[in-house]
Formats: structure tokens, C-alpha cells, sequence
């Protein structure tokens, strides 16, 4: 069981993240906070495997919050959680070891893919005293730039495509990227929601007259 402290300065943002991660086999929530400051005494009383962080708080930043915990030595995983878009943004939240960086709003199967994908790497090293290539393959992979490790099925050749496709438009939804890139809009989703799964592209969901939001896929920093 891994333990969550979600921090968030909305109660019902918090809430709804509770409720969330509690739907996820194998993660519980711990604890909550509304401050950067009540954030750091949570984690040194409560000493939770992951944080749930938000950027925006009022008295010191998310980002301010992750560079304090790994100045003082602490290696919790961290999913950052928030509306902040900006570059350097991003870039210090990759500095500072986030697992994951996932834009608001969000549905119940993003925050989920990303809190399997943080099990997984959590895991790889439970009992094991020496790595092989493969557990340590199993805690990078998910932050490797570049180099990904694509799942079985896809393709590098139409993995570049989607990612310049992206790079084009503002963003995509998985029908727009198929007709962009000739391919199904079935094949399209599976590339776009790996390219989120790894922090590579951010989505949003686009809520019309009727029926299920259309997601809509943008490259993560813009």
C-alpha cells in the first residue's frame, strides 16, 4: 500500500483528488494540505511514498516545496498536479525529480495511468540489491528524453510523426493527429495517450452540447 499526501489550496479540488487516488488499487490518502509550509510538516509527520503537489499555493510554491524536500535530502515521489503551463515551469519541476507533470483539468484515467506508472517504478527496486539493466530501465524509462522505450505495437517512425504533428498545432484531438498523420484514430490515441503517460504531451478535455468531452492533446510546457 503506498501512502498520498495530496496538497492543494481548494478543499474540493482536494477532495475530488482524494476520491481519486482512493479508486487505485494499492494507494491510499493520508493526509491533506493546503500550504506549502502545512505541506512540509505533513510529509516529515507523515512520511508519505508520493505527493500530489500543487503549484499554485498561497504562501510558497509547489516548485518551492519540491526544491525544499530534495535540498533536505528527501526522495519521495512526486506527481505534480496543477493549471501551470509555463515552461520554466515544467523544466523546474523535471529538475527537482517530479515523476509525473499533469495539467488541470484532468479525468479519473489520467491521474490513474500515472500513479500505475509511478507503482511500477517504485516497485522495480522493492528486495532487490543490485540492479540489473532491467529494474533500473523500469525507474527511468519514464523520465527518459529522447530515448523512450516505446510499448509493444508502436512504432518510432509513426511516434515521430504524431510528435510533429503536435509540434505544428496548438493542439490535436486523436481524430485531428489521425487525418494530420494518415493513420486510424484508434492508433492516433494509443501514440497520444503513451506520449501523456510518459509526461511528453498534456491533455485537455473539451466539453461540448452532448455526450463524452473530446480529449485534446497538446505538447507538455506550452
Amino acid at each position: 500500500m503506498l501512502d498520498v499526501l495530496v496538497v492543494d489550496d481548494d478543499f474540493m479540488v482536494a477532495s475530488i483528488h482524494t476520491r481519486f487516488v482512493e479508486r487505485v488499487g494499492g494507494f491510499r490518502v493520508v493526509g491533506t494540505a493546503a500550504t506549502g509550509e502545512h505541506a512540509l510538516a505533513e510529509v516529515e509527520r507523515l512520511s508519505p511514498d508520493l505527493l500530489l503537489l500543487d503549484v499554485h499555493l498561497p504562501d510558497i510554491s509547489g516548485i518551492e516545496v519540491l526544491r525544499r524536500l530534495r535540498a533536505a535530502g528527501n526522495d519521495l515521489g512526486v506527481v505534480v498536479i496543477t493549471a501551470a503551463r509555463e515552461a520554466d515551469t515544467v523544466r523546474a519541476a523535471a529538475a527537482g525529480g517530479a515523476a509525473h507533470y499533469l495539467v488541470k483539468p484532468f479525468a479519473f484515467e489520467d491521474l490513474a495511468e500515472r500513479l500505475e506508472s509511478f507503482r511500477r517504478a517504485h516497485q522495480a527496486l522493492a528486495g532487490v540489491q543490485q540492479a540489473d539493466q532491467a529494474h533500473i530501465d523500469a525507474v527511468f524509462a519514464p523520465r527518459a528524453a529522447g530515448r523512450e522505450q516505446l510499448p509493444k505495437g508502436l512504432s518510432q517512425e509513426t511516434a515521430n510523426a504524431v510528435l510533429a504533428a503536435l509540434e505544428a498545432a496548438e493542439e490535436l484531438s486523436a481524430s485531428g493527429c489521425a487525418e494530420a498523420v494518415g493513420i486510424s484514430r484508434v492508433s492516433a490515441r494509443r501514440y497520444l495517450e503513451h506520449f501523456t503517460d510518459v509526461g511528453r504531451t498534456a491533455v485537455r478535455l473539451n466539453y461540448g452540447t452532448a455526450g463524452r468531452p473530446e480529449r485534446r492533446y497538446r505538447l507538455s510546457g506550452r
